[in-house]
């Protein structure tokens, strides 16, 4: 039998979801995350679920590692190394005259409000920025050759510096890349042991300033995210020998090792994307198109909105306030989570985040030596969470959350109870105002989506966010600690090209596309070769940026979809002008139909499928109320507990129905079910949860 395996690593826990492709089996898995060395915890991870410590159905399912065909890796190392800038030391070729682009930029503040904050400092000093005479123009000829004399001084130079990673940005290079490519070609003979990024690789877009920094933020990360890959393939070949690695991107697919290896940039926001595309399946399978989804792990919190069963895609984020412009799934991200600490500001108010306790020493109540009041000690002392997690694996301690929510009841002049209640009550209206960031911000209502919340601590909290927002179900998965590692192993591989040059959207400009759209393709067969990706299993989309003339910004329209393309699959301009109108109006609730267009990055996303769903299984619904397995006495309002029944996950059948109050805990996460709410089991076993309307 052959398992493939998705192992989400964050900032808390790590998660494991193994499914069977023969059986449809699954297995689930959670275990501490090692922040020192973040590939230790997955290898005893697999150990620990190759034993049969997890449970499906309530009935051991350990498996060997041999059988092990596919690990599929969610990973935060590139994310981490950019947030505490402990990437490699880098260089920067550039053409001459322009070494201090990265610090001109674009000329504007980072916060409007705030004279006195400023943009992070490069990620390389001046002293290693180094110029080479050479011009590519603006049509992509040639204007000045590469200065050889001056190649030759910055060879010795780099080889003096000592500097791990180099990233070479000429202008103009996505039209052209020959100048990059002769100098890294140069480079590689001379230092064979410096990884090199190219502009016109790794994102070959106009604009020059994102262009410069993505490159950049990636040749940072290179040696980082090698040894750590590396580390990592030689531990599972040892442990799983037959397991080939596949590192999600940050637009939601699979990659190989070494293109991780090439590209780390892409993986800035590798987990939260892997958490957006199992939630999609979740989603699909409970007949949900339209989802926002919140992500709540132990250091943070990530929502996202699903319309129409599609999740936005982003090509300009911002990570630790470094600009990044590649394919992204559009997610937003707060820090808000368990580990959260709760401290007073200069102004004497209490905040919740972003600080977090993390993994190590963790909250107060794990017992290893916190002492600052968390989210996850609030909820214990409220009766939220149960004294024992993981299954009884891991032990809290009420008394040490106790101890930790003194001060601040004590400073606040209330009970220990309504200090925790208003703890949580914080965290609920940091969560809230990002939900409206991507929704009501966007012209989207969010009454009109169910809430899916995930993680381990989303469906502690959902409830109050739903009823902040209006939202009138919410829709919890069958193991919600575990989305971000189920959607691993339904992610497909995934590839993105893009040519980009602006061109008129009249009859020369289409020809123009249609040749662009013919060099995509070759690209992307190429890559499936590559990838030996079966004809079967692949697919294709085919989109454009297009702006009015003069415009600052473009919008992505959807040309074509389908197993496979070609020239005759565009638009005609008519069509091509219409597809734009209707985008425009949706983003800025107009549009001009005599403007000038203009196209400005043609795109294609190649895929190749992995994960094949198996045949839907007959569940007999239960129509008997489930019976507790305990009670316990939980705070749903400050003032007030009432004794609230326990369920176990594992026990609930497709068809039973409960009321609340209730707890219902389980290997990954606990939910709440407040009183008078009504949760439904669903065929796929979801929890499909109503809010009580009169509340």
């Amino acid at each position: 039998m052959t398992w493939s395996i998705g192992v989400d690593v964050g900032g808390t826990f790590t998660d494991f979801f193994a499914f069977n492709e023969d059986s449809g089996q699954t297995h689930v898995g959670k275990r501490p995350s090692t922040p020192d060395d973040p590939g230790r915890a997955i290898l005893l991870g697999l150990e620990e679920l190759s034993g049969g410590a997890g449970e499906n159905e309530g009935v051991a399912t350990a498996f060997e590692l041999g059988d092990v065909g596919r690990l599929a890796h969610g990973t935060t190392v590139a994310t981490n190394a950019l947030i505490q800038r402990k990437g490699a030391e880098v260089a920067l070729v550039t053409t001459k005259g322009f070494r201090d682009l990265l610090e001109i930029g674009r000329q504007v503040r980072p916060h409007m409000y705030d004279l006195n904050r400023d943009f992070p400092p490069p990620l390389i000093p001046r002293e290693r920025r180094f110029e080479i005479g050479e011009r590519i123009t603006a049509d992509g000829a040639v204007h000045l050759p590469v200065d050889e004399d001056g190649l030759e001084a910055v060879i010795a130079a780099l080889g003096a510096s000592g500097v791990k990673a180099c990233a070479v940005c000429f202008l103009f290079a996505f039209l052209n890349p020959r100048h990059e490519e002769l100098v890294a070609e140069r480079l590689r003979a001379a230092l064979p042991d410096l990884e090199i990024s190219l502009s016109s690789q790794v994102q070959p877009e106009f604009r020059e300033y994102e262009r410069f920094t993505t490159t950049v933020i990636n040749a940072y990360l290179q040696p980082v995210l090698s040894r750590y890959v590396a580390r990592l393939e030689d531990g599972l070949a040892s442990l799983a020998p037959g397991a080939a690695l596949g590192i999600n991107q940050s637009s939601g697919g699979l990659m190989s090792p070494a293109r991780s290896r090439s590209f780390p940039v892409r993986t800035a926001l590798s987990g939260p994307a892997a958490g957006v595309v199992g939630a999609l399946h979740v989603a699909r399978r409970a007949d949900r198109p339209n989802i926002i989804t919140l992500d709540v792990g132990g250091t943070s919190a990530d929502v996202a909105l699903i319309r129409d069963g599609r999740a936005e895609i982003s090509f300009e984020r911002s990570v630790a306030d470094f600009p990044i412009r590649l394919p992204m799934i559009d997610i937003h991200t707060i820090g808000a989570g368990g580990g959260s600490i709760a401290w007073f500001d200069r102004d004497d108010l209490l905040k919740v985040g972003p600080l977090s306790a993390g993994a190590v020493p963790g909250p107060a109540c794990y017992g290893h030596g916190g002492q600052d009041p968390t989210v996850s000690d609030a909820n214990l002392h409220l009766g939220r969470l149960a004294s024992r997690l993981i299954d009884g694996s891991m032990t809290l301690q009420p008394d040490l959350a106790a101890r930790s929510l003194a001060p601040i009841a004590e400073r606040l002049g209330i009970s220990s109870q309504r200090a925790a209640h208003g703890m949580l009550g914080i965290l609920v209206a940091n969560m809230v105002r990002a939900i409206r960031t991507i929704s009501v911000e966007r012209g989207h209502d969010p009454r009109g989506f169910t809430l899916m919340p995930f993680g381990g601590a989303g469906p502690l909290h959902a409830r109050d966010v739903a009823t902040s927002l209006g939202i009138r179900e919410i829709l919890v998965p069958r193991a919600p600690g575990i989305v971000c590692a189920q959607g691993l192993i339904v992610s497909d591989l995934k590839e993105d090209f893009v040519v980009s040059q602006r061109t008129p959207l009249d009859t020369a400009g289409l020809d123009l596309l249609g040749d662009n759209t013919v060099a995509l393709l070759d690209r992307a067969a190429g890559w499936y070769r590559a990838e030996s990706v079966p004809d079967s299993g692949r697919s294709l989309e085919l989109n454009l940026d297009l702006r009015y003339v003069g415009q600052n910004f473009e919008l992505t329209v959807p040309l074509a979809f389908g197993v496979s393309l070609s020239r005759s699959d565009l638009p005609d301009i008519d069509a091509l002008r219409q597809r734009f109108f209707e985008a425009h109006d949706t983003a800025y609730g107009y549009f001009n139909a005599d403007d000038a267009i203009e196209a400005v990055n043609l795109r294609l996303t190649a895929r190749g499928r992995l994960y094949h769903e198996p045949e839907p299984v007959d569940v007999e619904s239960v129509a008997e109320s489930p019976a507790p397995v305990d009670h316990r006495m939980v705070f749903f309002a400050p003032d007030a507990a009432q004794e609230t029944a326990v369920y176990h996950r594992d026990r609930l059948r497709p068809g039973q129905v409960l009321y609340g109050a209730a707890v219902i805990e389980q290997l990954d996460t606990t939910t709440l079910v407040y009183p008078g709410d009504r949760a439904l089991v669903d065929a796929s076993g979801n929890l499909l949860i109503e809010i009580d309307h009169d509340d």
